[in-house]
């Protein structure tokens, strides 16, 4: 009987102790998800239309399409050809300056950049 008090309580502990969740790990961030990260400290806008001045200046910030004013104008398409090349291998497969690639750029900003 005095057994049965000793191991039973003990299976119960290391069950419990085996389903507990483990401490997640740290891991390092693949090159592809490093490549075109855009710089630390840039949120994204809390919800600006698509296409909007603000959505433009967003993106172009984050990427650094444009250096202090110089480079092209965002919604040509340079612009968007510079968004792509930034974006590299991740870059939308959709018709470039589209409504369909931009949602696919701001999902693809907004996983990179942490919003407050």
């Amino acid at each position: 009987m005095r057994f049965l008090f000793t191991v039973v309580p003990l299976t119960a502990a290391l069950i419990i102790a085996a389903c507990s969740p483990a401490e997640p790990t740290a891991t390092a961030p693949s090159a592809a998800s490093t490549a075109a990260s855009p710089a630390p400290g840039k949120s994204a806008p809390a919800n600006p239309a698509l296409g909007s001045a603000d959505w433009y200046a967003w993106v172009d910030k984050t990427l650094a399409i444009s250096d202090d004013g110089h480079g092209p104008k965002p919604a040509t398409p340079e612009w968007d050809a510079a968004v792509n090349r930034k974006l590299g291998q991740e870059a939308p497969q959709a018709e470039a300056g589209s409504p369909e690639w931009q949602q696919s750029v701001d999902a693809l900003l907004r996983t990179r950049v942490a919003t407050h």
